[in-house]
């Protein structure tokens, strides 16, 4: 599958890094989510690479809804995009996604040796089972780490990740009673386009800490 979507910031400086940003388990590069952004982070000065993994591509093909890959096809794919982005782009390379596609690209950080990684919500465990984290790997990673998440998320909301024991190198990053894709209670004060706009700059800030 070939990557696409790639924003590039405009100005003759270029961007300050490219992000490979992966998708979650149920919608595609372009959803309504993954626009938004792309869009945001690049208005930031991030140029974002976007690509899917060869279920979702296929889907996009025949319109037949299917589940994602197994795990070790996921990585592969990751592994190929990373590999062919790390030739075609130039300066800093970050890595990250929504959801499982974060979740994935955190499996495989410290081994491509990306500059950094972003995770949009978290998948710490499935829906309705806290007591089975999948944090074992990010309580060892060694990759800097942003994590932005929004309390009230199902696959990990605030009460339970902070009992979980993480590595020095991630941070997490809360938005006021937002939800899995970001979105907060009305009753919170916060739109969903603030939070959105929020976390495109806590990620331009992440990732200029790491490239100066």
């Amino acid at each position: 599958m070939e990557p696409g979507y790639l924003y590039n910031p405009g100005g003759e400086a270029g961007p300050l890094a490219t992000l490979i940003l992966a998708h979650g388990a149920g919608a595609p590069m372009d959803s309504d989510f993954m626009n938004a952004m792309a869009a945001r982070l690049a208005t930031c000065g991030i140029a974002v690479l976007r690509f899917e993994f060869p279920y979702m591509a296929q889907r996009r093909l025949d319109g037949g809804k299917r589940p994602p890959n197994p795990q070790a096809r996921l990585l592969e794919c990751w592994r190929e995009v990373y590999e062919g982005a790390r030739r075609e782009v130039r300066g800093a390379l970050f890595i990250g996604g929504k959801s499982m596609g974060g979740r994935m690209a955190s499996l495989l950080a410290d081994d491509l040796g990306a500059s950094g990684l972003v995770c949009l919500g978290y998948p710490f465990y499935a829906a309705g089972k806290p007591e089975k984290p999948r944090v074992a790997h990010l309580a060892e990673l060694a990759t800097p780490t942003l994590i932005v998440q929004g309390e009230r998320d199902a696959l990990g909301n605030r009460p339970a990740v902070e009992g979980y024991a993480l590595s020095p190198q991630v941070q997490v990053s809360w938005l006021a009673a937002a939800d899995h894709d970001l979105k907060p209670l009305k009753a919170s004060g916060f739109s969903h386009e603030q939070h959105l706009d929020t976390a495109a700059q806590q990620i331009h800030d992440f990732i200029q800490r790491q490239v100066v």
